[in-house]
């Protein structure tokens, strides 16, 4: 903690000791405990939307902002991979181009289309609802190399899927997002990635089945938003969010809670309160939170080797009211995909233990022979500064390694490969092997997409042979 987070939490602290006699004339109220204890849950509830909405705003409607791609139902093609420069989501995936379209499903469903691809590169078309659960896939993993196309229906949806389509994706909210992976097998292939974004195609169902379209959704005034403007005033920027999700069961407590504290309650009412003594309890418990989630992420999942790993179902059912679990899933990498096509081992540790911590050593990572990522698709390791989780400037503009560099790196001689961890150079005859690192603390991400379900596995998490090898010292 800073020294003006301790001051701040200090005097929160002490202002709440005088509190309960003050607030007790206020019956409407849950009190100091209730109020602070319902904002920290909240919190944790929160968090993933909140951060959602955050992004959304940037991509898809503040067109003077220069992370902007496309207005709603409208398809973006990304013509590179993220680099340093990209910086509204968190632990940005570098490997391959993004291809993004932000769903409004509130007039009628959206048709989403994909070419075919040939089997050797994988692709990988994730639909995320507006409260970042994993909806449905198209892909190499589920539809195989073929063209497919789904139908992306909202809550309630009760009509017939037309012929062509090849599955029906049903959100649980009216608002969706659509992100479509399409792996780059070197700078040379980005043309070829080009041909087949090309072949990508998002339409109304009315477009698709050439009908008139039904009268247009209402239009929506949405709040401006960037990163300190969520932090100033999250629960406002979740009690917009909430009204285009639809309550699901197992959400009844939560939203019952927050209705205590003006958040998803009656018009009128101030989210997280508008009196100080409101403010003091409400920022008491989303400071709680926060902490509780940080602290989360540094633990998530199973212990590898010093890398985390965690299992995900980003199903509603998956996460059944695990709101630490989506929070922390969120924190350490928002639209993080199912296990079952994607798993993430992520660390800030070396083998030992200790943080990573370029300004003072280097490091390496070695992959024994013959114990490489057990993946169908392809693997890689990407380096992030250890504070933002943001990819990082580098002389050699390198953000990773991956599977389709192999034939550049050197291997050992006993067939092994190790990659070099560090902020310089390791010199000419390593840095084919050069990760670069930022000059001070790293956060690290390996990606298994795809990963194989027969032995030797990471599959099932925690119980698979397969562990990714430790970050070492540098003798």
């Amino acid at each position: 903690m800073n020294k003006r987070n301790l001051l701040r939490a200090s005097a929160l602290a002490g202002a709440a000791l005088a509190l309960p006699r003050l607030a007790s004339a206020q019956a409407d109220r849950p009190g100091i405990i209730g109020a602070k204890d319902i904002a920290e849950e909240g919190f944790l509830f929160g968090l993933p939307i909140v951060m959602n909405y955050a992004v959304m705003y940037e991509f898809a409607i503040d067109r003077a902002n220069s992370q902007f791609k496309a207005p709603f139902n409208e398809i973006y093609n990304e013509t590179r991979v993220a680099t340093y420069q990209d910086t509204a989501v968190v632990t940005p995936n570098s490997d391959t181009p993004y291809s993004l379209c932000w769903l409004d499903l509130r007039a009628e469903p959206v048709v989403v289309s994909i070419p075919a691809v040939d089997r050797s590169r994988y692709l990988s078309v994730q639909i995320v609802d507006f409260s970042t659960y994993n909806v449905g896939y198209m892909g190499s993993r589920t539809t195989g190399p073929g063209a497919a196309t789904a139908l992306i229906v909202p809550p309630g949806w009760q009509g017939q899927a037309p012929a062509g389509i090849t599955k029906v994706i049903r959100s649980t909210t009216r608002l969706a997002f659509a992100l479509i992976r399409t792996q780059l097998f070197n700078p040379d292939d980005m043309p070829n990635v080009t041909a087949i974004q090309r072949g990508f195609k998002v339409q109304p169902l009315s477009a698709f089945l050439n009908r008139p379209a039904p009268p247009a959704a209402p239009s929506i005034t949405w709040p401006r938003a960037d990163k300190e403007l969520v932090k100033k005033h999250f629960f406002s920027y979740l009690d917009f969010a909430l009204r285009f999700i639809p309550p699901q069961p197992n959400e009844a407590d939560i939203r019952a809670k927050l209705a205590r504290i003006g958040v998803g309650a009656a018009p009128g009412m101030t989210a997280g309160g508008s009196s100080l003594f409101d403010r003091l309890e409400v920022d008491l418990g989303l400071w709680e939170g926060n902490r509780k989630v940080q602290a989360a992420v540094a633990g998530l999942g199973v212990g590898m080797n010093g890398w985390r790993v965690t299992a995900i179902d980003g199903s509603v059912q998956g996460y059944d009211g695990n709101w630490m679990q989506r929070a922390a899933i969120a924190q350490a990498g928002i639209y993080a995909n199912d296990s079952d096509e994607a798993t993430y081992p992520i660390t800030r540790h070396d083998v030992n233990g200790q943080v990573i911590d370029c300004s003072k050593g280097n490091y390496t990572i070695t992959f024994p022979a013959g114990q490489l990522p057990p993946v169908n698709a392809f693997w890689s390791v990407t380096m992030y500064d250890g504070h933002s989780q943001l990819l990082i400037q580098n002389p050699i503009n390198r953000y990773l390694i991956n599977a389709p560099m192999l034939p550049n790196l050197k291997r050992n001689a006993d067939g092994s490969v190790t990659l070099y961890i560090q902020h310089a150079s390791p010199g000419a005859e390593k840095e084919s092997n050069w990760l670069p690192a930022p000059n001070g603390t790293a956060y690290l991400v390996m990606r298994l997409y795809w990963p194989k379900t027969e032995a030797p596995s990471i599959l099932p998490i925690g119980q698979g042979a397969w562990k990714p090898p430790g970050i070492s010292p540098a003798a």
